[in-house]
């Protein structure tokens, strides 16, 4: 039996350290309709910290998948003014942003890839101005994650029902420091402490760029953006409110030099993309783009990532995550990005975080792409670190700074 308690604590971590909600702030909450007893905890404690209003936006997996079997990819192109409309006026009064994941991996398997995809690019077309609200850390907002049968089926196939469920329930509260006999709140904010200062530590060494390794035949170097700023633990909007966007986080994280990347990365676990799982990948970049690339499952997947758009094929984020995390020493593959991104250091192609470089955030597109940021409407994390991995810093002046060896940070 799952204890109530472990769950009151996860509603209450993500309204008030989460997200922060502020007085008569809206909130907005994307949930699977499975979850409802959890929303309500989160419900309540989103007005108890004084919420104006609270909208939950359902969802429901077999219902999703119906849309895309039957519906013409024509139809699901065309995203109606309304729901622009919706999400302009949630920013217009400043909401922050809930998102709760608990999903089955990979149950879009079955589903056209085709029409996955162009309703994927019809919608961040249309919405393409309002990015920024999430990416520049206008507003609040958090990812979490919530145990669920069918993840757990995946996750621990060999287990019975209850077995797997109550596993998936204990890593998933675990690594996301709640427990029956800790205050969540306070242990984040250690966390989140500990995280700024190691972020603070590799900014003192201003690289201009990271030589990778690894055992898999990983060997790639990449360039960082001149005035770049490593961010590790949680975020500050413009108004100063403090927020942590995913729990859990052990990443410290930078935006690399459009066309500074060169060499070739093997991914080190599989990547979660459209509801469908990738496997056994590679990237082989040249001054920055992906120029050829391999799979051993879902390939077209991985290509149709990479043709998203003219960005998707260049990288927006490199993250550093020790191979002693808590998510990594658990021994567990989610198969969800939000935990195994935690586990091993990764890269994201596509869209980066303008708060990664100096005065980012008050920089349009085209002064974000004169300094060197790539643009891109989608923004995909994938996992290349590793037990042996090793990496070299490498500073303006040619010094070469140790920064890990065999998988975890030597400074």
């Amino acid at each position: 039996m799952v204890s109530e308690k472990l769950y009151e604590k996860m509603a209450e971590l993500v309204v008030k350290k989460g997200v922060n909600v502020q007085k008569d702030q809206p909130v907005i909450i994307n949930a699977n309709v499975h979850d409802l007893e959890f929303v309500k905890k989160v419900v309540r404690y989103a007005y108890e910290a004084g919420a104006k209003y609270v909208t939950v936006n359902w969802r429901d997996t077999d219902l999703d998948k119906m849309a895309y079997q039957y519906m013409s990819k024509e139809t699901l192109s065309v995203i109606p003014q309304w729901r622009y409309d919706k999400v302009k006026y949630e920013h217009d009064n400043e909401a922050c942003y809930i998102s709760i994941a608990s999903d089955k991996p990979g149950a879009m398997k079955d589903v056209d890839s085709d029409k996955i995809n162009a309703a994927n690019v019809a919608y961040y077309t249309k919405m393409a101005d309002l990015i920024s609200y999430t990416a520049n850390n206008e507003g609040q907002w958090c990812v979490i994650g919530l145990p669920s049968l069918e993840w757990a089926k995946v996750v621990f196939p060999e287990l019975s029902d209850e077995e797997a469920f109550d596993k998936l329930v204990e890593a998933i509260f675990t690594v996301t420091r709640v427990t029956e006999d800790n205050d969540p709140i306070a242990e984040w904010e250690k966390h989140d402490k500990e995280m700024s200062e190691h972020a603070a530590k590799l900014n003192d060494y201003d690289f201009k760029e990271l030589h990778f390794t690894s055992e898999l035949g990983t060997d790639l170097t990449v360039g960082l953006v001149n005035d770049h700023i490593w961010v590790g633990g949680g975020c500050t909007t413009p108004k100063g409110i403090f927020f942590d966007p995913n729990m859990p986080t052990e990443e410290c994280f930078c935006m690399p030099l459009k066309t500074g990347t060169n060499g070739i990365v093997h991914a080190s676990k599989p990547l979660s993309y459209n509801g469908k799982v990738i496997e056994d990948f590679w990237f082989r970049f040249e001054n920055g783009k992906v120029v050829d690339f391999d799979a051993k499952k879902e390939k077209e997947s991985l290509k149709q990532l990479l043709e998203f758009d003219e960005g998707a094929s260049y990288l927006g984020e490199v993250a550093l995550v020790p191979y002693d995390s808590p998510i990594s020493r658990s021994g567990i593959l989610f198969f969800n990005t939000l935990y195994d991104e935690n586990a091993a250091c990764h890269l994201a192609l596509g869209r980066p975080y303008p708060e990664n470089i100096k005065g980012g955030v008050d920089m349009n597109k085209e002064e974000l792409k004169a300094h060197g940021a790539n643009d891109s409407m989608q923004h995909e994390d994938f996992m290349f670190g590793t037990r042996e991995m090793n990496i070299d810093g490498i500073q303006k002046d040619g010094t070469v700074v140790p920064v890990f060896r065999n998988g975890n940070f030597v400074f």
